[in-house]
């Protein structure tokens, strides 16, 4: 019994679009399709040694954010994340115009859906301060045929 394996689609980040999308230099001309996930990874590898025999086992990317397509083109698509986690609003966060900063001890939490956001120094039309995992044209992207942590970030 023979088993084949899934090759899979591999591209690069063509631009950052905003906060939650990119577009990818692939598309239905290389077997991309809407609902597809990718992962984001950093453009150099990580080199892998054996720790027996001291042998460089190849190159792994590590993954910087993962992406679902989300539109199909012919030789482009768009990915947004989508991944997100509850998280409890602050009171504060709620209202901007509270004059009372104290906390109210008696009311239940506010939790709210928080959206994974792509992190970029690349303009875009909403700018982004935080400096980790920053996604920049050119970043490769490869398919990724099941998510093990679909709900989480």
């Amino acid at each position: 019994m023979t088993t084949q394996t899934k090759k899979a689609i591999q591209g690069k980040v063509a631009r950052v679009l905003d906060s939650r999308e990119v577009a990818l230099n692939i598309g239905s001309e290389q077997g991309v399709e809407v609902d597809m996930l990718f992962d984001i990874l950093t453009p150099e590898g990580y080199d892998i040694i054996d720790p027996d025999t001291g042998e460089a086992l190849g190159s792994v990317g590590r993954a910087k954010t993962r992406v679902r397509v989300t539109r199909v083109q012919e030789r482009l698509s768009v990915a947004a994340t989508y991944r997100a986690r509850d998280v409890i609003e602050t009171e504060m966060k709620r209202s901007k115009s509270y004059a009372y900063k104290g906390v109210r001890l008696f009311e239940p939490p506010n939790w709210v859906i928080q959206r994974e956001t792509i992190r970029t120094t690349e303009p875009t039309w909403d700018e982004l301060s935080d400096e980790e995992r920053h996604i920049s044209t050119g970043d490769p992207v490869v398919q990724v045929f099941y998510d093990d942590d679909l709900n989480a970030f």
